[in-house]
């Protein structure tokens, strides 16, 4: 079942898992050093996505890794909103703005964005959620932590703290249909939790509503495989994709699209395959 998205956009959560496309528009990412800090490069690397098959594209303005400058809401503001301008003047994909300051998400959403993808859960800026219900927005509501505790069940900790990123959405007036939950794989976690947010995936969607899961070119990625390089765990980062998918994620948020796309056509036609074998 479709669902009805600001600018005449929508997306089916039901049908299989989707791909968000990540295009960042900073100097300081950790996957892609600032290639697309440029707004036109911005966008063409948003078509370029698009053309790959991604459902959505997912823009920010303020880089989260560990140790990332803080950006104030103004020059994040700056920008974020060519960018997605120029990707809704052009393209016809849904854009989410990667952003946990409701001012910042306001105006992306006048500018063309459908999607509000908060990697603080509506938790640390008390006037996002309203944002998201007034513009009709889907709500990416993320875990994350401060600090690494190696001693908690971090499931435990996912699921309390995603409870009540839920009641602030749906006390603001979001409704519950245009929730997505995200564990925050790679925010405030050990490798060990960060693994365990995948393996464990299915008692984060008991709580009732579709999963995105977000590891492209991760530090976990690395450890894994011992590529030190972000840009060269992209093989490592489908095998986590196909893991989250197989155990029931919707939306898998990645840097390298085209080989996501073919990889989960593949995964599809196996699990077709399986389904209608008598």
């Amino acid at each position: 079942m479709s669902i009805e998205l600001p600018h005449q956009k929508s997306l089916d959560l039901s049908g299989g898992p989707l791909v968000m496309g990540i295009v960042n528009v900073t100097p300081d990412s950790f996957s892609d050093g600032g290639r697309f800090f440029d707004p036109e490069a911005a966008i063409a690397h948003a078509a370029q996505l698009a053309a790959d098959g991604s459902d959505i594209l997912d823009v920010g303005g303020e880089s989260t890794r560990p140790g990332h400058t803080p950006v104030v809401a103004a020059d994040e503001i700056a920008r974020v909103v060519p960018v997605i301008r120029g990707i809704a003047e052009r393209l016809s994909t849904p854009v989410s703005i990667d952003t946990m300051k409701a001012s910042v998400a306001q105006v992306a959403i006048e500018a063309g964005a459908s999607i509000i993808n908060d990697v603080w859960g509506f938790q640390r800026d008390p006037d996002i959620a309203a944002v998201a219900a007034a513009g009709g927005a889907l709500c990416v509501l993320m875990h994350n932590r401060a600090h690494e505790d190696a001693s908690l069940d971090i499931i435990d900790d996912v699921k309390r703290f995603l409870s009540v990123s839920i009641e602030i959405a749906l006390k603001a007036g979001v409704t519950a249909r245009k929730i997505v939950l995200d564990p925050g794989v790679g925010f405030g976690k050990t490798h060990e939790q960060s693994l365990a947010c995948i393996a464990r995936l299915s008692e984060i969607r008991a709580l009732g509503f579709p999963v995105l899961i977000g590891a492209s070119r991760k530090r976990i990625i690395g450890r894994i495989t011992g590529r030190d390089i972000a840009a060269h765990r992209m093989a490592g980062t489908i095998g986590a994709s196909l893991a989250a998918v197989a155990r029931g994620a919707a939306i898998v948020r990645v840097h390298d699209v085209a080989e996501h796309v073919d990889a989960l056509r593949v995964y599809r036609d196996i699990e077709m395959i399986g389904i209608q074998r008598p």
